[in-house]
């Protein structure tokens, strides 16, 4: 995961932080976009009023996921926490008109292709590219952990189902896969 660093920048709008950490990219408000672009090698938004089954392929080429309606259990939360991916949900208070190919936010207009940053931690969305940075175990958490380890009864397991989850995994402390959804690995080529 990533995270923005500390910022001064003012969000231009706030939703729900439907699945934790930051992305960074242009703005796409639909799937074939969103393979097309991603497989330029572009850093991208997934934009959407709400997310259905018949985006899937383009939550999974996104780096991250906003959309105007829906709340912690939607469609949008649900996948985007599965993958690891941030999303911002539930964002009232912007229009989103995939025809028109734009996003409105007051006076605010951005159109596909505009570069947004999510923070699906806060809920917070910012024009432009804001500074992100990885995450990483501090040696405070490090030190709580090898703590808690000396009188734990149970072990923790991931559900990860990608070589890139499951190294993510091992790197915050699982002590191996519990689940492994073997259709989630046909999401990439």
């Amino acid at each position: 995961h990533k995270r923005l660093k500390q910022t001064t920048h003012t969000p231009f709008t706030k939703g729900l932080n439907a699945a934790p950490g930051a992305a960074a990219g242009k703005i796409v408000f639909d799937s074939p976009n969103a393979l097309a672009l991603n497989k330029k090698g572009q850093s991208i938004i997934l934009v959407r009023p709400e997310t259905n089954p018949d985006d899937i392929q383009g939550i999974a080429a996104a780096d991250g996921v906003l959309t105007q309606r829906g709340g912690l259990t939607s469609h949008a939360a649900i996948v985007t926490r599965g993958m690891g991916k941030p999303c911002v949900t539930g964002t009232e208070g912007i229009n989103i008109d995939p025809d028109k190919r734009q996003l409105t936010a007051g006076k605010l207009v951005l159109k596909e292709g505009d570069e947004i940053t999510i923070d699906g931690t806060t809920g917070e969305v910012y024009v432009g590219i804001l500074p992100l940075e990885e995450v990483s175990i501090t040696p405070e958490l490090e030190e709580l952990m090898s703590w808690a380890n000396g009188f734990k009864r149970l072990g923790v397991r991931a559900n990860a189902d990608t070589p890139e989850m499951i190294n993510q995994a091992i790197t915050f402390g699982a002590e191996g896969i519990g689940l492994c959804r073997t259709e989630h690995m046909f999401f990439e080529g």
